[in-house]
C-alpha cells in the first residue's frame, strides 16, 4: 500500500525543507513532497495529495483551486493575528519558536485526525513500546518543561539517574531534540497537548 501523501507549496526553499522535516516527524506514516510553485504542483496530480500546506501568497493566486479543496488545505501564515488570516481555510502560523510550531501541528493533527481517523495505522516499529515505564515518567516531564532537577525531586530519584534515563531515551528513540521527543510523546498519547 503506498503512503499517504502532504504537499507543501512555497516559494521559500529553506521554509518548505524545514517544514517537511517537522511535518516527518509529526506523521511519520505520510510521505512529504515540497514544490517551489503551484505549476511544479499541477504536473505532479494535485488530487493524490492528503492535505496541501500552501504559502498564503500561493493560495490567493490560485484561490479557486484551493477554495475547492479547502478541507484539505493548511495556508502558511507569518502572523498569529487572526485579521490577517483567511477565514475559509485553516492557517498555520511559521514565524513561531519550533515547539509552538510542533505544537500547532499537533492540534490540527489531532482535530482533524484524532486517534488516527482517516490515517493508516501505524508502522509495528513506530507503534512498539520501547522505553521502560520509569523512561516513560521522565520523558512526559521533560516535554512539559521540566528540568533535570525538577524531574529528580518529583520523582524521588538522583540527578545522575534523571541524566542517564535522559540520555537512554534519545538514543533509543534515535532522536536529537526536545520538540522530536514532544511529537513522539503526544503521538502515543504519554502526554496530553495542552500540557506542553
Amino acid at each position: 500500500m503506498e503512503r499517504p501523501k502532504i504537499a507543501i507549496i512555497d516559494t521559500n526553499t529553506l521554509a518548505a525543507m524545514g517544514l517537511k522535516q517537522i511535518l516527518q516527524n509529526v506523521m511519520p506514516i505520510m510521505t512529504v513532497d515540497t514544490f517551489g510553485s503551484f505549476a511544479e504542483l499541477q504536473s505532479a496530480h494535485p488530487d493524490t495529495y492528503f492535505h496541501y500546506f500552501a504559502a498564503m501568497s500561493i493560495v490567493l493566486e490560485h484561490k479557486d483551486f484551493f477554495q475547492t479543496h479547502h478541507r484539505k488545505t493548511i495556508v502558511l501564515t507569518l502572523s498569529l493575528d487572526t485579521m490577517s488570516q483567511l477565514s475559509d481555510f485553516h492557517c498555520l502560523c511559521v514565524n513561531v519558536p519550533e515547539q509552538q510550531l510542533v505544537r500547532s501541528l499537533l492540534s490540527l493533527q489531532q482535530g482533524a485526525h484524532s486517534e488516527g481517523k482517516n490515517l493508516p495505522p501505524m508502522p509495528d516499529i513506530i507503534s512498539r513500546k520501547i522505553l521502560t515505564d520509569r523512561e516513560i515518567e521522565v520523558m512526559s516531564l521533560i516535554v512539559q518543561g521540566y528540568i533535570n532537577k525538577e524531574i529528580a525531586e518529583r520523582l524521588n530519584i538522583g540527578l545522575a539517574t534523571v541524566i542517564t534515563h535522559r540520555k537512554n531515551i534519545m538514543d533509543k528513540l534515535g532522536f536529537r531534540s526536545v520538540s522530536a521527543l514532544t511529537i513522539y510523546a503526544v503521538m502515543h498519547g504519554y502526554v496530553d497537548i495542552n500540557k506542553i
